[in-house]
């Protein structure tokens, strides 16, 4: 999956293998301590138990951040909202958004997996290719119930503080938005990229479980930033940047904080542990 949907599948929805470290680090300054754990969002049964690591920083913090309020994102009118906003608010179909070409290849791809494109019919190409890859995560065994909502279910029910980086309906419009602009492109590697879904999905479970920063950054990001820089720029290089100024404030609260946000955001030389790193913090690995 080193093209679009490595970068897609991990950044904003989307882990088995041994080893001594995990996607989890400790970033220290000035006293203050945090927590950064990558996450998978989807995951296989076979991949639990999660490593070690996460409980270790889920203990020690008080306050758990997500990317998002899951809850509110979970929330029926977010859904209502998620859905309008997937569809093309003109009454127009996804037909008139890409070429033959790129329509034929989403629509011969999609009636292979059994649904009609037609079903789709006023759905951006975003919305399409999420649900269609969604379906083939499926065949693999894979739920919806990754990191993020194992800690937020958790925390929850421990009654921890919990806090989210950006709101339920920015993330909303980096889904829905994701192929604007480019959806020939975008749609063509995303079908690519599908077919090679299982093979690929495994890599990157592996490289997430031992922590293999530099194996995550090339699967996720190599490919993903050379051929979609427009993109990989606004769903990882912007978001990291909004980020980063509220992450730094947690340095002045009393408070230990356990933030847990998709692992491409925390790995390469775009990531939050270089940023931090540049700006004076300590941070090594659980």
């Amino acid at each position: 999956m080193k093209r679009v949907i490595a970068g897609i599948m991990l950044v904003l929805f989307a882990c088995t293998g041994a080893g001594a470290e995990s996607s989890v680090w400790k970033a220290r300054k000035g006293g203050s301590v945090l927590y950064l754990g990558g996450t998978c969002h989807v995951l296989r049964e076979q991949d639990f138990p999660l490593p070690a690591e996460f409980d270790r920083a889920y203990l020690a913090a008080q306050v758990v951040v997500f990317e998002t309020d899951l809850g509110k994102l979970q929330a029926p009118a977010t859904q209502q909202r998620f859905l309008a906003k997937a569809m093309y608010g003109d009454g127009s179909t996804v037909d008139k958004h890409l070429s033959p070409k790129a329509y034929a290849a989403l629509s011969a791809f999609s009636e292979a997996n059994g649904i009609p494109l037609s079903t789709f019919g006023r759905f951006k190409p975003s919305m399409i290719v999420t649900t269609l890859t969604l379906m083939e995560l499926l065949k693999m065994g894979v739920t919806q119930q990754g990191v993020d909502n194992v800690y937020y279910a958790r925390a929850i029910a421990d009654k921890k503080a919990v806090d989210g980086l950006e709101t339920a309906d920015q993330q909303i419009d980096y889904v829905v938005s994701m192929a604007d602009g480019n959806e020939d492109d975008f749609v063509d590697y995303s079908i690519a990229d599908m077919k090679n879904i299982r093979e690929q999905f495994g890599l990157l479970v592996g490289a997430w479980r031992t922590g293999d920063a530099g194996t995550l950054d090339e699967l996720m990001s190599g490919e993903f930033k050379a051929r979609q820089p427009q993109l990989y720029k606004r769903l990882i290089v912007e978001r990291n940047k909004n980020w980063l100024p509220v992450i730094e404030g947690y340095q002045k609260l009393r408070q230990t904080r356990f933030v847990l946000v998709g692992v491409a955001h925390l790995v390469g030389p775009d990531g939050i542990i270089e940023a931090l790193r540049q700006k004076g913090y300590t941070v090594e690995k659980l």
